[in-house]
C-alpha cells in the first residue's frame, strides 16, 4: 500500500516540476494577474484528471486505435496554447493592476490540460497499469496511487506559483514586459511541441 502512494507521490513530484504547457501557464498567470490565478491553473488537472484516468483506462484495456484521437487532442492543444501564448507576448505592465480583465485561470488551465496528449500518454502508458495492477490486490491500493499522484501534482505547480508571486516585485517596468515576452515565446514553442506531436501521432510526419 505504501509502495503505491510513495510511487503516486514521485512521480507527481516529476511532473509537478517539469517544464511544460501547464508549467509556463502558471508562471504568465501569476506574473500577469497575481498568485492566486496561477494556483488556479495550479489546481486544474483537479477538474480534467479523474475524465482522462477514465478515458486512458478504456482506451488501455478496449481500444487499440487511440493515436488518432491524441494527435487530434494535440492539435487542438497547440491552437488553444498558441492564442494564450499571443496574449502573454503582448501583455503590458497596466494589465497587473487591471480590475476589468478576467483571468479565467481556472479554465485556461484545464483547457491545456485536457488537450495535451501528454496526461493521456502517462496514464496509458504508466498511470492505468498501476491503477490496474494495485486493483487486482484492492481498490484503495489505486486510489491511493491516484491521490498521491495529484495530491504533488498539484502542489508543485502551487509551490510554483507562490515562488513566481515572490520574485514578481522584482520584475518592475520594462523588465515585466521582456519577462511576459519569454514566456510568451517558452508557450508558443511548448505549442509548437504539441502541433509536432499531433502530426506524429496521426502519422503525418
Amino acid at each position: 500500500m505504501i509502495a503505491f502512494l510513495g510511487a503516486g507521490m514521485v512521480l507527481g513530484l516529476s511532473a509537478g516540476f517539469s517544464p511544460g504547457p501547464l508549467f509556463a501557464l502558471v508562471l504568465s498567470q501569476t506574473l500577469r494577474h497575481g498568485v492566486r490565478e496561477g494556483i488556479k491553473v495550479a489546481a486544474a488537472p483537479l477538474l480534467t484528471d479523474l475524465p482522462i484516468i477514465l478515458a486512458s483506462t478504456f482506451l488501455l484495456s478496449r481500444f487499440s486505435g487511440y493515436k488518432g484521437l491524441l494527435g487530434a487532442l494535440s492539435i487542438a492543444g497547440a491552437a488553444v496554447l498558441a492564442h494564450m501564448a499571443l496574449g502573454t507576448f503582448k501583455a503590458r505592465l497596466c494589465e497587473a493592476s487591471a480590475t476589468e480583465v478576467k483571468p479565467q485561470s481556472l479554465m485556461k488551465g484545464a483547457l491545456v490540460n485536457a488537450l495535451s496528449p501528454h496526461p493521456y500518454l502517462f496514464w496509458i502508458t504508466i498511470g492505468s497499469p498501476m491503477i490496474l495492477k494495485g486493483w487486482k490486490v484492492h481498490p484503495m491500493y489505486s486510489a491511493l496511487f491516484v491521490a498521491g499522484f495529484s495530491g504533488c501534482l498539484v502542489a508543485a505547480k502551487v509551490v510554483l506559483a507562490v515562488l513566481t508571486g515572490r520574485s514578481s516585485r522584482l520584475l518592475e517596468g520594462k523588465r515585466y514586459v521582456y519577462a511576459m515576452r519569454a514566456l510568451g515565446c517558452i508557450l508558443f514553442l511548448f505549442a509548437a511541441f504539441l502541433l509536432r506531436d499531433g502530426f506524429r501521432l496521426i502519422g503525418w510526419i
